[in-house]
């Protein structure tokens, strides 16, 4: 039965919970015809990385970043304004404007969920974007929640939060509280009473290639290396785009794609034309309280077909000292952009160069965390922080720059960042790499790896290949060279 919880001090929001009885997927799968679902799907480690997952729908706020424009959708209302204020201290201002203290004690309990395209840290930093924005994605889709579904997969339970906001008057928004509760109520309810489907089969178009030819890709990271021995930069991060046709769910697609390459921090967004499907093993940023932590990847193996040969391969990363040096050149970037934030002498690294394994490959992890100064708003943290080192290179202006230079098209939400911001002031981030884009009836998914000094163009291909051999399982088909 469900049961009530009592929230002291907070007539207003009300929150339920009851045991997980279905499948996540299938309690999602009931809020697909709502209006912009959103799952943020933790799908392995729920002891360390992802014990919990959130989901719902239905938001009463949007704030959109095309380039110079700022768009606010006022969900209730029905109204749309136009602006050019910059993004970042708009987005600021609302989360001031619905700021609340956290009362359940769960991860998020109200706030904005969606992406950081990684465009926007062209809103950051000041030099001029080249790259051509075809998917014309915007740069930035953030969609505010008053009501969710949080999934605790350690403890087996399932919360059903709902605050009245954004409703100032107390009656009223305990009334609006109790009517998004029911709606809640009903969705999982529903999902206790259909059996999820089975995986379904996926019928895939024509492939239509990479936003690089295979020359191409090549004499880009020559180029990379012209740089690096002139003495321009240590690191650069190139990455290609591949598309294929499909007229089928995104839902569908996602359903397998998780169930083959299950990760912590996955996610399904809807934003207005574009489907955004992520099963990505990294983090962000993290802030709880005073506490921030970000965990770069950087280094990559395949899984072996055996386990004497994927042991093999592990050993083999570990060892590598180009792996070895590349990341430790990210670890120092972020210990740096960390620094910018943090209370003197909080930076530090309580993980370094681990090996954590998934579905198709192995990768080295670190952990950077501090205690953030109190001068310091969460938005500070990001923009001190944005796009994340692993994904862009040392040092990281003029890695972007590069970047820009070199990649034909936008990245858009490709090693930007999915997340939520509670508005308590905490927010879990990922950095959005194994993520694929559905719009116009076609699949594209994007996959890079870092050029250093010793890097041979052929191999640092091949490992944009491997990157991408999640994605390949899902369609059923292995690109070639």
């Amino acid at each position: 039965m469900p049961e009530s919880i009592q929230v002291e001090g907070n007539k207003t929001m009300q929150i339920q919970h009851v045991p997980l009885a279905a499948d996540p997927a299938a309690i999602f799968s009931q809020l697909l015809t709502s209006p912009y679902p959103f799952w943020l799907d933790s799908g392995m480690d729920h002891q360390k990385l992802g014990r919990f997952s959130f989901m719902g729908a239905d938001p009463f706020y949007q704030l959109i970043s095309r380039g110079e424009q700022t768009t606010t959708v006022d969900c209730l209302k029905g109204s749309r304004e136009n602006s050019r204020q910059p993004f970042f201290p708009l987005l600021d201002g609302l989360l001031s404007r619905w700021r609340r203290q956290k009362t359940a004690g769960l991860p998020f309990e109200a706030g904005a969920v969606g992406y950081f395209g990684y465009e926007l840290g062209h809103q950051i930093e000041t030099f001029s974007q080249t790259t051509i924005n075809d998917l014309e994605m915007p740069d930035a889709f953030l969609s505010f929640y008053d009501a969710l579904i949080a999934i605790d997969h350690l403890e087996q339970k399932v919360y059903l939060i709902s605050t009245g906001l954004p409703v100032d008057n107390s009656r009223a928004r305990t009334k609006r509280a109790a009517q998004r509760l029911a709606w809640l109520e009903e969705i999982t309810r529903r999902a206790g009473t259909v059996p999820e489907p089975e995986l379904p089969a996926l019928t895939f178009g024509r492939q239509k290639g990479s936003n690089f030819s295979y020359e191409g890709y090549l004499e880009a990271v020559e180029k990379i290396l012209a740089y690096i021995a002139a003495g321009d930069i240590y690191q650069v991060n190139l990455s290609q785009r591949f598309a294929v046709e499909f007229a089928g769910r995104p839902w569908d697609f996602y359903r397998r794609f998780r169930h083959l390459s299950p990760a912590p921090f996955g996610a399904y967004l809807a934003a207005d034309r574009h489907i955004i499907m992520s099963n990505s093993p990294e983090r962000y940023l993290l802030i709880k309280d005073d506490y921030i932590e970000t965990r770069p990847i950087k280094g990559t193996r395949p899984r072996g077909e055996n386990a004497r040969a994927d042991d093999q391969l592990r050993r083999e990363l570990i060892s590598s000292r180009k792996d070895q040096a590349e990341h430790i050149m990210i670890v120092d970037l972020e210990r740096n952009d960390l620094g910018r934030i943090a209370r003197y002498g909080t930076v530090h690294v309580p993980e370094m160069e681990i090996v954590e394994s998934y579905a198709n490959v192995h990768h080295l992890v670190s952990t950077v965390a501090a205690r953030i100064d109190p001068s310091r708003s969460t938005v500070d943290c990001i923009v001190n922080s944005f796009p994340g080192g692993s994904i862009t290179g040392a040092p990281k202006l003029r890695s972007m720059e590069i970047i820009d230079e070199l990649e034909p098209t936008c990245r858009g939400v490709y090693t930007g960042s999915i997340g939520y911001l509670d508005f308590s002031g905490d927010i879990d981030l990922n950095i959005a790499i194994r993520t694929a884009v559905h719009h116009q009836d076609t699949l594209y998914f994007q996959v890079g790896g870092g050029i250093v000094a010793d890097s041979d163009p052929r191999l640092e291909y091949e490992e944009t290949i491997t990157k991408a051999d999640s994605f390949l399982k899902t369609l059923g088909e292995r690109n070639q060279p």
